[in-house]
């Protein structure tokens, strides 16, 4: 993108951002869902602003300096097709800052939402003392449910070593090192005979046909935290077949599993999925008591 002669101001650059981004069909997915808002926030990033900006900041003129990096990182969206959130090496979830980079999936599930409510309705909060987070990646949700829930201990699994590196990034963050653990572990294999009151995932479950088609941007980040084999069910498959074996009596499993939500239902048409409604939006999230598990 260029033309940016005669932009000044904080708002300027943002609008013209907004545009070049629409222009050039980038993907919005991945934090932001419009070219505004994320125009904002990589223009916001490019001048060290923290959001929200107050309102008489979009007035404000721009040095030739900062102009320079305005343009440049917002190119760099264009040209690259890197999520914004690894081109600025953060993304928010939960309300909660996390530090991501290619190694790891963008956070962007409404997990979140679950989370910030402690489990409930499905669990009351104060029972939840264990929680497992499988195929953790960043470890944010190991680490909202560490927030949220602050007498709980949890268990950030993940097979990936890169991913596990970036999930202890973002347990010291936070400084939760002395209740969030990660673990390298292969869904359950690396966990021995730990029980948990609630087990929560958002694994990959993207069909092999799926994921040709998804945007540039989904390309760019790791292939396997989202690839799940032809129907998406690969890793959902073991999470269920193991999930009594590790909850205490009277727990849940929580998981998401996106657009293979109806390859699911066909697979397992006995087991009583209970699919969540968010208040924010999104779907594809389901929530089986310890009861309706079946046997390992």
């Amino acid at each position: 993108m260029d033309e940016t002669e005669g932009l000044e101001t904080l708002g300027d650059f943002m609008r013209w951002g907004a545009s070049g981004l629409r222009a050039a069909g980038v993907h919005f997915g991945h934090g932001t869902d419009n070219p505004v808002d994320e125009a904002l926030l990589l223009v916001s990033h490019a001048l060290h602003l923290d959001l929200p900006l107050p309102p008489e900041f979009f007035a404000a003129r721009l040095t030739p300096t900062e102009k320079r990096e305005v343009v440049a990182l917002l190119n760099r969206r264009v040209d690259e097709r890197d999520p914004a959130a690894y081109l600025t090496g953060q993304a928010w979830f939960a309300g909660l800052s996390f530090a991501v980079d290619p190694r790891v999936l963008v956070p962007r599930s409404p997990i979140a939402e679950i989370l910030e409510n402690g489990f409930a309705p499905w669990m009351e909060p104060v029972l939840v003392n264990r929680v497992l987070d499988l195929c953790t990646g960043s470890g944010c949700i190991a680490v909202a449910a560490a927030h949220y829930l602050p007498h709980a201990r949890v268990d950030a699994a993940d097979l990936c070593d890169d991913a596990l590196a970036v999930a202890r990034v973002n347990i010291e963050r936070h400084r939760l090192e002395q209740r969030v653990t990660a673990v390298r572990s292969d869904v359950y294999d690396g966990l021995g005979t730990r029980d948990y009151d609630v087990i929560v995932s958002n694994p990959p479950y993207v069909p092999q046909a799926e994921y040709v088609e998804l945007p540039i941007e989904f390309h760019r980040e790791p292939r396997v935290g989202l690839l799940a084999g032809h129907d998406g069910l690969d890793v959902v498959r073991k999470i269920i077949a193991g999930a009594r074996r590790h909850l205490r009596p009277g727990g849940i499993l929580i998981v998401e599993v996106g657009s293979a939500e109806q390859a699911l239902v066909a697979a397992y048409p006995d087991l009583p999925f209970t699919w969540i409604d968010f208040a924010r939006g999104g779907g594809g999230v389901f929530v089986l008591h310890r009861s309706e598990l079946p046997e390992d």
